[in-house]
């Protein structure tokens, strides 16, 4: 699908609305379900959680059967797709499920929680003729559509560098909500970063090695708390990366893009500046700043500058509307399982070199 089209997608109607199964009704999950609320093609139908008081709770006020299992949902009734926002550790069994059932899917990021079971899922769909879409909701930002495009354009040149940072702070309930995120397979690398990494790769292009250093120092959990990377892209541009989730920070993409009310909002920081031959941009501010004329390009002349023009949407709301066309057979998955899979080879190539202390290829990571 034309990323450049994603803004225009139109909320057609349906003879009968495409009935979901939520599994997993947690944070995102139930944000899920609010979208689904909000979209005359879409019904939530039943959910899949654990029989806790919250979530019999959130079912009855939903007006839907709850379910202890993804098998007993799809074994009791009927439904056209289902939305898998659970714990990772559960992603590719609840996937192969669904891909077995051949009801189209939409898996939360990351795709699963390693790179071998991620493989596994990869081959399975290349076999397979399940639609599946890999939630990685900000490529469907109209503020990325745009920085995309300057990127692209005369007046940014050739790709140098990019500094990214994503800084805040969790609270302590985030964790004694989902004690998972503080275990293995949790932590703000997998949940948080895969995030950039795949901002990363459309805007600058592909990633071909990394380094990298992680602290627990702070929480002492078992999952990181802070993390440094330097990126080297294929086409010879350098970046840098900082994510901290004990950071009493606003530099994140939820505090600067304000597409999240749920946050608060700094309209006027950052959180990436990429630097071309020609010229500068600031994001998701948009703020512009380039030479006027290609091959007279020095530091002491001024530069032109220029707030970029952007039309907001929910890119969360986007990519249901995306994913209901999926369905349908009228669009092909904007992020797949593949692309997916690609993202957490450079978050397992960031693992490995943190661990090992030395620059670690990308390629290599791949299994």
């Amino acid at each position: 699908m034309d990323r450049q089209c994603l803004a225009q997608l139109e909320l057609r109607p349906l003879s009968e609305p495409l009935r979901f199964l939520l599994s997993g009704p947690g944070l995102i999950g139930r944000k899920h379900a609010a979208l689904l609320a909000d979209n005359p093609n879409a019904v939530l139908s039943a959910i899949v959680a654990p029989d806790r008081a919250r979530n019999n709770e959130f079912a009855t006020r939903q007006g839907v059967d709850r379910f202890t299992t993804l098998e007993d949902a799809l074994d009791q009734e009927r439904f056209d797709a289902v939305i898998i926002s659970t714990p990772n550790v559960n992603h590719y069994e609840q996937t192969v499920r669904c891909i077995s059932e051949r009801i189209p899917v939409f898996v939360e990021k990351p795709l699963t929680a390693d790179i071998e079971s991620a493989a596994r899922l990869v081959k399975l769909a290349d076999e397979g003729r399940t639609p599946i879409l890999v939630g990685h909701h900000r490529l469907y930002s109209p503020l990325l559509q745009v920085a995309h495009e300057f990127l692209g354009s005369e007046d940014f040149g050739e790709a140098v560098s990019v500094q990214g940072t994503a800084l805040f702070y969790k609270p302590d309930d985030y964790f004694d909500a989902g004690p998972w995120r503080a275990q293995e397979g949790g932590g703000p690398i997998l949940i948080n970063l895969i995030h950039e990494i795949s901002i990363l790769r459309y805007l600058m292009g592909e990633i071909e090695s990394v380094t990298a250093q992680i602290s627990h120092a702070t929480r002492g959990f078992e999952v990181e708390d802070t993390v440094a990377v330097t990126l080297s892209f294929a086409k010879g541009a350098l970046g840098t990366f900082l994510l901290s989730d004990v950071s009493a920070s606003s530099k994140s993409w939820e505090m600067t893009s304000g597409e999240n009310p749920d946050y608060p909002f700094f309209p006027t920081q950052n959180c990436y500046h990429f630097a071309g031959t020609m010229g500068s941009l600031d994001f998701p501010s948009l703020q512009v700043r380039n030479y006027a004329k290609r091959g007279k390009q020095s530091w002491w002349d001024t530069f032109k500058e220029q707030k970029l023009a952007v039309t907001l949407s929910d890119p969360l709301a986007l990519q249901l509307q995306h994913f209901i066309e999926v369905i349908r057979g009228e669009a092909e998955p904007l992020v797949d399982v593949r692309a997916g899979y690609l993202n957490m080879v450079v978050i397992e190539a960031i693992r490995r070199a943190a661990g090992s202390g030395s620059t670690v290829s990308v390629a290599e990571c791949m299994v």
